[in-house]
């Protein structure tokens, strides 16, 4: 039996606010170190540029989401602090749940028929 397609909300997050709450989940980041990490682990497919990252910064922040962190004082740039944020509970939760969602929507597309023809003419 075919497997149903997974129970769907209205969206999903947005592509840059998934990679900024993934790129927070090892801990406290400034945004150019999460800017370097979701190119590393994208192997250079997805590059945030700096208004992108900013805006998903400040949505993310509003929505409660992520939080400024202590800043450590070890990120400095040219004497400027940078400022460093953290997820928070609510944040931890929605990337868990999106990243759920996301592995049941991949589940379904790897059961479905297009998938499993694709290599026959």
């Amino acid at each position: 039996m075919a497997k149903s397609a997974p129970a769907s909300r209205p969206s999903g997050l947005p592509t840059a606010a998934l990679h900024v709450l993934l790129g927070l989940a090892d801990g406290p980041r400034h945004g150019y170190a999460i800017k370097q990490d979701v190119e590393r682990v994208t192997r250079g497919s997805i590059r945030l540029g700096p208004g992108t990252l900013y805006e998903a910064i400040a949505r993310l922040e509003a929505q409660g989401l992520i939080e400024e962190a202590p800043d450590a004082g070890a990120d400095e740039a040219a004497g400027a602090p940078r400022r460093t944020y953290k997820l928070t509970r609510t944040g931890l939760a929605l990337a868990r749940a999106e990243v759920d969602r996301l592995d049941a929507l991949v589940d379904w597309a790897r059961s479905s028929r297009l998938l499993a023809e694709r290599g026959r003419p």
